[in-house]
């Protein structure tokens, strides 16, 4: 399967007057979070909540902010998280795609709704 990207909206629920970016992020289930790049962090105006130490695809460990709170939405679908600052790009990682009842479409090469779940969201919680 190659490289997978969608369109997301990110925005600081905590500060409604700044307008939401709008990116194609990589979809990318390997990783967990969602990673932005310090320019997203900036036009967001995202404050640093604390640091953590994070494995990147070379095997190395780096120190980088943890930001938020960051709302995403992607295909009508919304969630909360906080984000990694790293790397140059958008990442979108697996809870995110949970939370909002993302999944991907192999032969589609997409993301697409959970087909289970059409019309709204679904969470497993047993």
């Amino acid at each position: 399967m190659g490289t997978i990207s969608v369109e997301v909206s990110l925005a600081n629920p905590q500060e409604a007057k700044l307008q939401p970016v709008q990116v194609q992020a990589l979809v990318d289930t390997g990783a967990t979070t969602l990673c932005i790049p310090e320019h997203v962090r900036m036009q967001l105006s995202l404050q640093e909540l604390e640091r953590r130490v994070v494995t990147v695809a070379n095997g190395k460990k780096e120190v980088v902010s943890y930001v938020g709170p960051v709302k995403i939405t992607c295909l009508g679908r919304s969630c909360f998280a906080g984000a990694l600052v790293v790397g140059d790009r958008v990442l979108l990682g697996a809870v995110p795609m949970e939370d909002m009842d993302l999944v991907i479409s192999p032969t589609k090469q997409q993301v697409t709704v959970n087909p289970e779940s059409p019309n709204i969201p679904s969470a497993i919680i047993m």
